[in-house]
């Protein structure tokens, strides 16, 4: 069976001057849902947007906001963002004390949740929550600031997780995506697929190819292509 695909552009890479342009572009030009890195100066080392910036760009677009939380304690803010109009809310296990707890929550603020990993967080966590997890991010590039480099050791642990998630689906569980995020670009993207990812964070690679008119449909054409090339 093909394996259907979706493409995020992370609003880290946007021009914050224009966010509501940005997200409308990109929805136009073919991106499948928006993808909200909400960092706190604590858990990483950079600070970004909240809950507003989310309420504000919602009425602007018709597609998921999917937002990633890189922020400890998460509890407290994820009934704010699910408010602000949030469709899928993932955190990092290590900034809750409660795994099971913090994702139940999600559901019941009326998104759908997951985990998140970093390039070298092992992947016990998912051991007792599969059945609670909408998506599960892998990080290839360590988190706080847009623009980095793949991290190739992700690749591995990418083809890790969707023998998990094949494993999980086919004893009857729940369909789980599998979201990959730092890095992927149209050189990369069909190898990231390959190992099993069917979701794909965008950040610079589509926000810093701007067609002349000011839309993104030629990087969009480039990524799909090259995922459409893949053979997965």
């Amino acid at each position: 069976m093909t394996r259907a695909f979706r493409i995020a552009p992370s609003i880290l890479s946007a021009d914050f001057a224009r966010l509501g342009e940005e997200v409308r572009a990109v929805e136009a030009a073919g991106a499948d849902m928006i993808h909200f890195d909400v960092m706190d100066n604590h858990y990483v080392p950079n600070l970004t947007i909240g809950p507003l910036v989310c309420e504000a760009l919602r009425p602007h677009l018709q597609i998921p906001i999917d937002v990633h939380l890189m922020l400890s304690p998460v509890d407290r803010i994820v009934g704010d963002f699910a408010k602000a109009g949030a469709n899928l809310i993932t955190f990092h296990p290590e900034a809750s004390d409660h795994i099971d707890r913090t994702l139940q929550l999600i559901r019941d603020c009326g998104c759908r949740a997951g985990l998140v990993f970093n390039p070298a967080t092992p992947l016990f966590y998912l051991d007792h929550v599969m059945d609670k997890l909408d998506m599960v991010l892998l990080m290839s590039v360590n988190p706080g600031y847009g623009g980095q480099k793949f991290i190739p050791a992700t690749l591995p642990k990418i083809r890790a997780v969707r023998s998990r998630i094949d494993a999980h689906v086919a004893a009857g569980g729940q369909p789980i995506w599998l979201e990959v995020d730092g890095g992927v670009k149209v050189d990369n993207i069909a190898e990231v697929a390959r190992a099993g990812a069917d979701t794909f964070v965008a950040g610079s690679a589509v926000f810093s190819a701007a067609d002349p008119d000011g839309g993104y449909r030629g990087v969009f054409e480039k990524l799909r292509g090259a995922l459409a090339a893949s053979g997965v």
